[in-house]
């Protein structure tokens, strides 16, 4: 059910999140503490149905996190910001 353009041109890893379908925002939010500035931001685009798990993930590992989508480009993304000095 993904767009052609998707199947066609997104790495596998991008695809394939396991089972529920958030295992690469996991290993990126795990991460992102690491490499991230204070105040910077990490954004990952998701679906509206994963959208609050999503924000669960980003918020576990410190980052205050927020939803926003826009509706004509039917997009949503979780946007964490690192508060950490």
């Amino acid at each position: 059910m993904l767009p052609r353009e998707a199947r066609l041109y997104e790495p596998m890893l991008a695809l394939d999140g396991g089972k529920d379908g958030l295992d690469l925002q996991r290993i990126v939010a795990k991460e992102a503490p690491l490499w991230l500035a204070p105040g910077g931001h990490l954004l990952v685009e998701t679906s509206e149905q994963q959208a609050s798990q999503t924000l669960d993930i980003f918020s576990s590992i410190g980052l205050i996190a927020k939803v926003a989508r826009n509706d004509d480009l039917d997009a949503t993304v979780i946007i964490g910001t690192n508060l950490g000095t």
